[in-house]
Order: C-alpha cells, then structure tokens, then sequence
C-alpha cells in the first residue's frame, strides 16, 4: 500500500524510498515485531481465557510435556496478524505472487485453525481428521500451482529448474501442478510435525524463510539474475517484502514462545508458515532448494514415514518416538538442547542452500 506514495516522489526525495524493494522489506520487519510485542500479550490472555485447559498433551509424549499442560495454543495468529498487517501495508498490492502466497498462507492457516479449536473444544489431541487435512490443503496447492505456473515467464511454465546447472530445466507439462501441489502440502505438514518444542519450528521456519526471500529477490531482478545465472521470474522480487514481514511477525512470537512457552503455535501456525515456503519455493523455481534450506522439515516428516512404515511392516519402531525430536528427549537430551541443536543444522543448511546461487 505504501509504495503507491512513490507516485509523489517526482523528481526524487524521501518519497522515493518506497520504490525500493529493500526499503519496504526493512519497513515491513520493523511493522511486524512491532504488531508482535503490541498484541502478543493480550491475544495470549484472551487465548488462555477462551481455552481454560490450553492445548490437550498426548498421554504417550515424553513426561516432561505433562508441565507444560494448560498452555493456550493457536499462537499463530499473531505470527499471521502481523505477517497480513504488515505485508499488506508495505508490499505492492499489483503483485500476483504476493497475493498467491497470502493466499496459500491463510488457506493453510484456517484449516490449522479448525484442527487446534477442535482439539482444545473437545480436549482430544485428534483434532480434524488428517484425510480432510491433507484434501483440503491439496485443493489450495491445484488453484495456487496453476494460476503460478500461468503468472511465470513462458519459457518457464510448468517446468522445473535444477540447481548446481546453469540452464537445466525439465519440462514437467501437465505434470507440474501435482508436483508443485506436493511441494506446498508436504512444506506445510512437515512444519507442522516439526511443531513439537518449545521453539523448535519458528526459528528453522524462518531461517528458511529468509534464505528463499533472498533468492526471490535475486530471481525477481533481472540484473541479479542475468550475474547469477538464475531464471529470471519478474514480480518475486517483492516476496521479500512477504519474507520480511514473516520474519519479524516470527521473532515477535518467538518472544512468548521461548522456553517455557506463554503460547503454542499449534497447527494455525505450523500449517500456515509451511504452507508459504512451499509457495515461496514454487513461485521462485527453487523446489528443489527448499528440500535443502527446509532438510530439517523433511527430515522430521522422514521420520514419521519411516516409524510409521516400519512398525506396520515389523510391528517394531526404529525410532524410540516419532518425529525425530522427541527421539532425542527419550534419549534424555533436554528440550532447549534439541531446540538450539536443530537451530543450528537449520543454519548450516541454509548456507548450502544459499551456496546453490553460484556453485553452477
């Protein structure tokens, strides 16, 4: 909204700050922390009212969950308040990438939302049926792949892009909606699994989040792209902005959710956040990237698959719990131990995926 005051700025001064993609990405960050300290406490208070009981804690999870009982969750509101607030005011409203990314944002966010008010409604860890879940998230992945895939230079339409190689690209045709249908849905469930710690997510989530914000930037400018040998996707440019405003609504939240959490994130915002780098990811051409910077989301679900897979083959576990983390609490690692362990791997893995820019 703001950039359209850069229509003011004739012949230069102030005003023309707002053209610049970074300037608004710095104001949007700032707009968000802000939104986050503001109504950060009495979202927690009103959540801790509503909820009386806070989120339900599964009776097989490690005993130290059982102190955390009566925590409210659905926390990721505020990461979405800011996150909406902020884009919205700082970003270019033209923008159809921005707008597909908010899109996919608060699809996933609504259907986390009814998943965590039945769980704390009915105190049953249960929740909506991951069957419906899965289907609804996979209708908003097909509408948000196609109008992307339609909103992508011609030369890239439904294709899919290799990193490490200069011009691969492999024509997907038809099949590229589904793929990228996978990519969104399995970004958004394997955040959401990752969603088990007190801090645990939103930091990888953004981390994530900012490595592909500074892809996007470099893919939505043509200069930058042409130095780096990157498709050029005019328009991603400003999923900086979005990135930024993600980034601050995250450490906002990170704020209250610091061991020992005042708030959960619960699905709202799990599904939501995994949902956007999916779109983020596929908007950008950098699918295959983003299994790398997120190498600890789908290590987690990896997790999952192969505990659940094992023990229906086997009807013995691999892992002593599943996912992976509380793998390592079984094994009497303390929380903040896993948390600031798997913060780290995030780090590292951010930086190889950064590295695909110019090892080409």
């Amino acid at each position: 909204m703001l950039y359209w005051l850069s229509e003011f700025a004739h012949g230069g001064g102030i005003l023309n700050l707002f053209r610049y993609i970074t300037f608004r990405a710095g104001g949007a960050f700032f707009t968000a922390l802000i939104f986050g300290f503001l109504f950060g406490p009495p979202l927690i208070n009103f959540l801790r009212v509503r909820q009386k009981k806070g989120q339900p804690i599964r009776d097989d999870g490690p005993q130290t969950h059982f102190a955390k009982a009566g925590t409210p969750t659905m926390g990721g509101m505020l990461i979405l308040g800011a996150l909406c607030f902020s884009t919205l005011l700082w970003a270019r409203l033209d923008n159809v990438f921005v707008w597909l990314t908010l899109f996919v944002t608060l699809g996933f966010g609504a259907i986390g939302f009814a998943d965590d008010w039945k769980k704390v409604t009915k105190q049953n860890t249960k929740g909506v049926s991951s069957r419906v879940r899965f289907l609804l998230g996979l209708v908003l992945a097909a509408v948000a792949s196609f109008i992307a895939a339609q909103a992508q230079p011609a030369g890239l339409t439904n294709t899919l892009a290799l990193p490490f190689f200069k011009n691969a690209l492999i024509h997907l045709g038809f099949f590229f909606i589904p793929f990228a249908m996978i990519v969104i849905v399995g970004a958004a469930n394997a955040v959401n699994l990752t969603d088990g710690l007190d801090g645990l997510a939103i930091m990888p989530v953004m981390i994530a989040a900012g490595t592909l914000g500074v892809i996007a930037y470099f893919v939505g400018n043509f200069n930058y792209a042409g130095y780096l040998d990157l498709h050029f996707v005019p328009g991603t440019g400003e999923l900086l902005v979005f990135v930024s405003a993600l980034i601050g609504g995250g450490l906002g939240f990170l704020w209250y959710n610091a061991p020992p959490a005042a708030v959960f994130m619960g699905d709202t915002g799990s599904l939501a956040l995994g949902g956007a780098l999916g779109m983020i990811a596929v908007a950008i051409k950098h699918e295959i990237v983003l299994a790398i910077v997120g190498g600890l989301f789908v290590v987690e679900a990896l997790s999952v698959i192969i505990q659940v897979a094992y023990f229906k083959r086997t009807g013995k576990r691999v892992f002593l719990m599943a996912p992976i983390h509380h793998h390592f609490e079984k094994k009497g690692w303390a929380e903040p131990q896993i948390v600031i362990r798997f913060w780290i791997i995030s780090l590292v893995l951010a930086l190889i995926g950064l590295a695909t820019l110019k090892l080409r």
